[in-house]
């Protein structure tokens, strides 16, 4: 297939390919005709330094080891912003680039991007994931000057990009809004999982640790997660509504994972709550077909109701009927899939997951409407058009006729 241009992908936040986002974009422009290289960080079973996988070149970076504290995240931030500097030249020498995509978090990639845009006259492309101004006020629960300061990059980096892509509606009104970005510029891609990896499997009662039924959450285990809520929510299924015959899957892991034991010891229902880590992706199938129930935990604010939880497409892609909060963006992704708690009321959550378990037609329904939802509307097939839009948009190539519209239609 001839080559319609070259792309550099600059993520920070996760290894490539273990950030299936980012991954099944790559993949997706590679099979349009683009030639497609990506700087990441190394992680765990990640740390070569450079490979080709797929025909995809991936370049990896060191960065300092987790730690907290406004230090490490200047220490962080400036040894990514180094080698992602040295890598971008690195790729400019060996193959060149038509097109910059940077992945935020966070909203400092810019300042890599703009000097091929000025010098050389690159197009940038700003794949917005995250809300980063909403994420801090979220986890700090306020603003402040560093709230303003992420503000302001965000608008910088608004201002240096070509076209931007959402995960959803509400992230393409923020840019249109904040960003200034008109509407025929900012491109919804959802991270719809590919269905193609998410097949149901038979159930696994050994995940069931001997009860008769099993509650599933797969996510990151941290503070701002709300999972300290989902273990209250559930010691009121097990103590306040006595039903010992229901077992808690927390898939994940994060820096928040041992406090969160703590938590379910004193709350009394350690027995009833398994910890399993990250899995592998087969194991992960598997966990998620046995459950009867998956929840989204993540509290109503301002920065989970404009966010599309990757967890929650996962359930859908899976068959599996869901409660969350009533959260904006979890409804539109979900619709009648979900179940809805009122926002921060933990026992109304506890109410909702004894409901869906205690019924069985309605459970099976909502998993069903949750797969055709991602059938019809939501996997990764129904977002590549408009990936190759954005594209077509940032390089002006609208002509139905050039060669990057014919390669788009063979796709």
């Amino acid at each position: 297939m001839r080559s319609v241009g070259n792309v550099l992908i600059i993520v920070e936040n996760l290894p490539v390919p273990f950030d299936r986002r980012v991954w099944m974009e790559s993949t997706s422009l590679k099979r349009a005709g683009y030639g497609v290289s990506v700087i990441c960080p190394t992680g765990r079973g990640f740390e070569k330094r450079y490979e080709v996988i797929d025909g995809i070149h991936v370049y990896r970076h060191p960065l300092p080891p987790d730690s907290s504290g406004l230090a490490h995240f200047i220490k962080e931030y400036s040894a990514a912003l180094f080698w992602e500097m040295w890598l971008a030249i690195k790729v400019w020498r060996q193959r060149g680039f038509d097109v910059i995509h940077m992945c935020n978090p966070p909203d400092l990639i810019f300042l890599v991007a703009i000097w091929f845009k000025l010098l050389f006259g690159v197009r940038i492309i700003y794949d917005q994931h995250d809300l980063t101004p909403e994420m801090f006020e979220a986890k700090f629960r306020k603003r402040g000057l560093l709230y303003y300061g992420l503000r302001l990059v965000e608008w910088l980096t608004y201002r240096s990009a070509d076209v931007v892509i959402a995960t959803n509606q509400s992230h393409k009104e923020t840019a249109m809004q904040r960003g200034r970005h008109a509407a025929d510029r900012v491109f919804v891609v959802r991270s719809g999982p590919d269905l193609s990896r998410f097949i149901p499997t038979a159930p696994n009662p050994l995940y069931r640790w001997g009860k008769r039924y099993l509650v599933g959450y797969l996510g990151v285990m941290g503070e701002p997660e709300g999972i300290d809520g989902l273990l209250r929510s559930f010691a009121k299924i097990v103590h306040g509504h006595g039903r010992t015959d229901v077992q808690l899957m927390l898939i994940g892991d994060g820096p928040a994972r041992e406090q969160l034991h703590n938590v379910a010891a004193e709350l009394g229902v350690a027995d009833h709550v398994e910890f399993s880590g990250r899995v592998p992706d087969d194991e992960l199938i598997e966990r998620l077909s046995t459950c009867d129930v998956c929840v989204n935990c993540d509290p109503k604010n301002p920065y989970n109701d404009k966010s599309t939880m990757n967890k929650i497409l996962e359930y859908m892609a899976m068959a599996k009927p869901i409660v969350q909060y009533d959260v904006v963006e979890g409804k539109r992704s979900a619709g009648d899939a979900s179940l809805y708690a009122r926002g921060g009321d933990e026992a109304d959550f506890a109410c909702q997951i004894l409901h869906l378990i205690d019924n069985e037609p309605q459970r099976i329904e909502m998993g069903l409407e949750g797969r055709r939802r991602m059938q019809q509307e939501l996997e990764w097939n129904h977002q590549t058009p408009h990936l190759l839009r954005a594209y077509e948009t940032a390089l002006g190539r609208s002509d139905p006729a050039s060669v990057y519209g014919a390669q788009v239609a063979r796709i």
